[in-house]
């Protein structure tokens, strides 16, 4: 798990790329109506309190248009912005202006939003040890990004992707014959790697403790059970052994999750069913042709 203060993904110009060709495509017809040497200012405004975040690919799409726009940043990555505010200024081309605001937003709100989720949910614990973790569940090409949002609004990254951690689940169980086989097979296969196997009952809770799993992800399991899973592995786990919650968690039982003492709570809202903060781009100017 990544607990470094956000660093920037390195794929910040692809993903710019990609998004600006499935919208510009061959040409912005529309904009192409304005004189080409037709110069404006613009500015972005917040609609409703947020934590915003994804000004460096803001800042990509603008470079990648047209360079020559200029761009004052108001609001400061990963601060609190209000309804009203202003937070960037933009001058250049009317044109590219105009063929730069979708993507721009597009990378602004779902990134915003992904933050503010992120920190009114790490806000909650703060009170406990316990840290959040997103998921896999994000959208398709942003991946880095919204595992960067998400460390910008104060939570945790869990494993990038099937390449960097292990993750056994009851198919790889079965697969290979048991918990500890798996372990075994994974320390061998990749040294070095994080391990973590996923348990649905105290028996195989024991079994992944006993093959010295680094992390132990409880699914589903009941507050109770969750408490009481705590105990076995801070009484039998003859090493460091860190402890997962998974699973059904919403915004009623996270607190009462994170007093169980679990060191981990892996949740898939953070990423998956964020709602794009109200943010819009208003010219302040464009002089007539």
């Amino acid at each position: 798990m990544n607990t470094d203060f956000p660093a920037l993904p390195d794929d910040i110009p692809l993903t710019v790329r990609r998004a600006l060709e499935e919208d510009i495509g061959t040409g912005d017809i529309t904009a192409s109506l304005i004189a080409a040497d037709t110069e404006a200012s613009a500015s972005i405004i917040s609609r409703e309190h947020a934590v915003l975040c994804g000004i460096p690919w803001a800042s990509e799409v603008l470079k990648q248009v047209d360079a020559g726009i200029r761009a004052d940043w108001l609001a400061a990555e990963g601060s609190d912005v209000k309804p009203n505010q202003a937070l960037a200024r933009f001058h250049g081309p009317a044109r590219s202006l105009l063929s730069a605001e979708r993507c721009m937003l597009n990378f602004l709100q779902t990134l915003s939003a992904t933050a503010t989720i992120s920190r009114h949910y790490a806000s909650k614990v703060k009170h406990t040890g316990v840290r959040l973790l997103d998921t896999r569940k994000t959208i398709p090409g942003l991946r880095t990004a919204q595992k960067y949002a998400v460390r910008t609004g104060g939570c945790f990254n869990h494993r990038m992707g099937l390449f960097d951690a292990f993750l056994i689940k009851e198919n790889h169980i079965s697969a290979c014959g048991s918990i500890s086989n798996a372990v075994r097979q994974a320390r061998i296969i990749a040294p070095g790697k994080p391990v973590e196997v996923e348990v649905e009952t105290f028996e195989e809770l024991k079994e992944a403790l006993a093959a010295a799993a680094d992390i132990v992800m409880l699914d589903n399991f009941s507050m109770p059970d969750m408490r009481k899973a705590v105990a076995i592995a801070r009484s039998q786990s003859a090493h460091t052994c860190k402890l997962e919650a998974s699973g059904g968690i919403n915004e009623e039982t996270l607190v009462a999750v994170a007093e169980t003492g679990v060191d981990f709570i892996s949740m898939g809202i953070l990423t998956k069913d964020v709602k794009a903060i109200d943010l819009s781009m208003r010219f302040e100017r464009l002089p007539s042709s």
